[in-house]
């Protein structure tokens, strides 16, 4: 009796609470009898749970393991993207180091000062690069090119076909830029199997020469040597030229994208020469890729070893210079060293390198560089990049510089040194250490007499011609800034001489590092024993 009144109150009890969220008097469905559960499945459940609990715990590891590893790398990709941000800007350096200072400074002219007591006791007789003077040069015997056999693989069209059209080019920029651009039209016409006409020169701004072709090359000459490969032509032929109003811009002008191979020519070019019978390219610079065919190849080197002379006026003159050179040079067994100067005054303002001239050269650079490349340079840090320039390698030497090289390599105050060069920027200050050094220097100014000289003066073209013939004949060649003449000069000299052509080519970076160092005993031996400098500079000695 009492056992079912307590199950009953128990009953009751459970009922009232489950209806407990409504209406107290409202009836609700009676409880499901409990399941009755043995202790094997008990058990089951508890581990269950367990096993649960275990692999949520292993994924709330395993999940804040992964969003800690994004929240690193998100921290790293912000860094990298705020460094890059600060390198675009060029600030990056200065922002690490809270200054403003350039990282290398020209202080040459410093270390000159320093040690030319111990320059000027340091003339041996005796150079450390002797071998330089002992190697008896000998021209190379000219040989025929084999005409024939190069003429039946020119183009994919056969000769006996006959010409597809005439092939008109204008040649821009300086002596040597205009001398490749003639290299690159031969071998084009030998691809077209097209008749060339002579290249016209474009006027530029920067040379400023109006000089055409047949002021600066004989024309009848580069006609005949290139007789068999390519036919070349001083002018269309009058029924041709009548066809177009004789107004040569009417003529079909293609634009060829820059260094073109030579499919291109055949696919793209070759079929609108068949069909007008005559093109223009214009501008010519860089259009024919450096990798062509061997017998293309050949094209160029025959155009710019043999059919390339300069006219009777610069040949005339050339070789008087070469002459008085090798008389000057009696020191030396008529022997001298030619050195190619880039220190104009607009590569020293492009270069954006500064030197001693301190704010005063700053402002002049500074308004040079506006009047010739307008905002070019707006808003860099030309600070920094001069330091840099500098460190890299990238500044004109200067003729101090090339002076304590060659001093430092062993050539004594005795050795002749012909200076190809334009105008030197502040030329009677930046050259008076150099002829400190080395009292025979010549130029063709101081070679030449006025009179000589006049028929030249302006013209630009016409006088890098008679640099390029003295340099051409020099024992010794040294290169102080790249560019197209260093670059033409030194193939032409081992072509001339079998190979045996002496060439200084300076690692610019590491010569900055030797001129930092302010003792003249480290300098002298790192120029003399230096691997790398005696590499470069006997790159064609045997």
């Amino acid at each position: 009796m009492a056992i079912n009144t307590i199950i009953k109150n128990k009953t009751s009890n459970v009922v009232s609470s489950e209806g407990s969220g409504g209406d107290g008097n409202s009836s609700s469905p009676p409880p499901s009898p409990r399941r009755q559960t043995s202790g094997l499945s008990q058990c089951r459940r508890r581990l269950r749970s367990k096993v649960q609990l275990q692999y949520f715990r292993k994924d709330s590891l395993a999940a804040g393991i992964f969003v800690r590893r994004n929240i690193q790398f998100l921290l790293l990709l912000f860094f990298l993207y705020f460094s890059g941000f600060m390198m675009c800007v060029g600030r990056f350096s200065d922002f690490l180091r809270h200054s403003r200072e350039p990282i290398a400074i020209y202080k040459s002219h410093l270390l000159l000062e320093k040690l030319w007591h111990d320059i000027e006791t340091d003339n041996s007789t005796a150079l450390e690069l002797s071998s330089v003077w002992q190697f008896k040069r000998r021209m190379k015997v000219q040989k025929p090119c084999p005409v024939l056999a190069t003429r039946r693989r020119l183009g994919s069209v056969e000769a006996s076909s006959g010409p597809a059209g005439y092939l008109i080019v204008e040649a821009n920029g300086g002596l040597n830029q205009q001398r490749s651009a003639i290299c690159n039209a031969v071998a084009v016409a030998g691809i077209l199997n097209a008749v060339l006409v002579i290249p016209s020169f474009g006027y530029n701004s920067v040379w400023k020469d109006p000089s055409e072709f047949r002021d600066i090359y004989d024309e009848d000459h580069f006609i005949a040597t290139l007789e068999g490969y390519v036919k070349v032509v001083k002018e269309l032929p009058d029924e041709l030229i009548s066809k177009y109003d004789h107004n040569i811009t009417n003529i079909p002008h293609l634009r060829v994208e820059a260094w073109a191979p030579a499919k291109h020519y055949l696919g793209k070019v070759y079929p609108v020469l068949q069909e007008q019978g005559a093109i223009r390219i214009a501008p010519f610079a860089n259009r024919l890729a450096m990798d062509v065919p061997s017998h293309i190849q050949l094209l160029r080197c025959i155009t710019n070893y043999r059919a390339l002379k300069f006219s009777a006026p610069i040949t005339t003159l050339a070789q008087k210079l070469v002459t008085r050179m090798i008389e000057r040079s009696s020191m030396t067994g008529g022997k001298y060293v030619s050195v190619h100067l880039r220190f104009e005054e607009d590569m020293v303002a492009f270069s954006c390198c500064l030197y001693d001239g301190g704010d005063a050269e700053k402002f002049e650079m500074h308004s040079f560089r506006e009047k010739e490349w307008k905002g070019k340079f707006k808003g860099k840090n030309l600070d920094f990049a001069a330091g840099r320039n500098r460190i890299d390698g990238k500044c004109p030497l200067t003729p101090l510089e090339v002076g304590m090289m060659l001093r430092g390599m062993g050539f004594d105050s005795n050795t002749s040194i012909y200076l190809a060069s334009g105008k030197i920027y502040k030329g009677e200050q930046h050259l008076a250490p150099l002829l400190k050094m080395f009292p025979l220097l010549y130029s063709k100014e101081s070679l030449a007499t006025s009179d000589e000289l006049a028929p030249f003066q302006g013209y630009s073209s016409r006088l890098a011609a008679l640099d390029y013939t003295v340099c051409l004949f020099s024992e010794v060649f040294a290169t102080t800034h790249g560019g197209n003449f260093p670059h033409f000069l030194m193939g032409h000299r081992r072509f001339l001489f079998n190979g045996h052509a002496k060439t200084i080519k300076p690692d610019k970076r590491m010569l900055v590092g030797l001129l930092e160092n302010m003792t003249i005993r480290y300098f002298l031996h790192q120029l003399r024993h230096s691997s790398s400098f005696i590499s470069l500079c006997l790159l064609e000695l045997r």
